[in-house]
């Protein structure tokens, strides 16, 4: 009978573990799966099986739901960068490329809206069509040549009008800039041609301008010479030849001071006055 007493505690007892075994495990298999965690650079929306999608957008951290009936989406809400390409035509019917380079990041306080409408590859959807749209829409208005002279304007537009159009979408651009921007051939040749007639032609014009100077130049010191000719011939009038002797005497010493620094030349005396060392035979 103690034997038989024995067994039967023994055997409630483990099937009371057994239970709460069974029941903690429940518990904690309950609890993990109505806790969710939003890591950081994230949002979290939470589906509901009876109602959709809540309005709610969780931010980063712990957060609860009832286990089954909902479980959470995440989005990713930091900045991304992305290329766009489009070949266009300009207002003067030439052919472009261009390549944009696009900073995005969803408004995080409209995912449940972008979830809905457009799904988690919101911007893989709406940045080629409306960046398309936009570059098209903006080179059209300029000549091909504005492009090159007026591209800081030409940037500033798109950027100002793909901003407002993704903003439609519930989409921020944290920066666009024109990246790469390519001529058809013909339009490219035409260019070098162009810019090599200008330097010809700026050449031309140089060669012109110096020859001018030169000309000038000529003219002037022509009228001074004539100028210091009237002006010694009026002195010689008043004062006689007195200036020319002058100059005559200056001539002579720059002549004997150059004469006096070669050891080539030797002086003698003018006259009968002079003896030479000569030895007769």
């Amino acid at each position: 009978a103690m034997n038989a007493n024995v067994q039967r505690f023994l055997s409630n007892s483990l099937q009371r573990v057994a239970k709460v075994a069974v029941a903690a495990g429940a518990a904690a298999y309950l609890g993990e799966k109505s806790l969710f965690t939003v890591g950081p650079g994230h949002r979290a929306i939470v589906y509901d099986h009876y109602f959709g999608i809540r309005h709610k957008v969780y931010g980063e951290g712990a957060h609860f739901l009832v286990p089954f009936l909902q479980y959470p989406i995440f989005m990713d809400v930091r900045t991304r960068p992305r290329i766009l390409s489009t070949q266009t035509g300009t207002k003067d019917m030439q052919h472009v490329q261009l390549q944009l380079r696009i900073l995005s990041r969803p408004l995080d306080t409209h995912i449940r809206e972008m979830y809905q409408k457009i799904g988690p590859d919101f911007d893989e959807r709406i940045l080629p069509s409306i960046g398309n749209e936009v570059l098209k829409a903006v080179v059209a208005q300029y000549n091909a040549d504005q492009l090159l002279t007026l591209r800081h304007q030409v940037s500033t537009e798109i950027q100002e009008s793909l901003r407002e159009r993704a903003r439609q979408f519930n989409l921020v651009l944290e920066d666009v800039a024109i990246t790469h921007l390519t001529f058809s051939k013909d339009f490219t040749s035409a260019i070098e041609h162009k810019q090599v007639a200008q330097q010809m032609a700026e050449r031309a014009k140089f060669v012109v301008q110096k020859a001018e100077h030169e000309k000038r130049a000529s003219v002037v010191k022509a009228e001074g010479d004539a100028e210091a000719a009237r002006l010694v011939s009026d002195a010689i009038e008043q004062h006689g030849p007195g200036l020319v002797e002058v100059r005559r005497i200056e001539t002579a010493v720059d002549v004997a001071k150059m004469m006096s620094r070669s050891q080539n030349v030797h002086y003698l005396p003018s006259g009968n006055n002079m003896l030479l060392n000569l030895k007769p035979n």
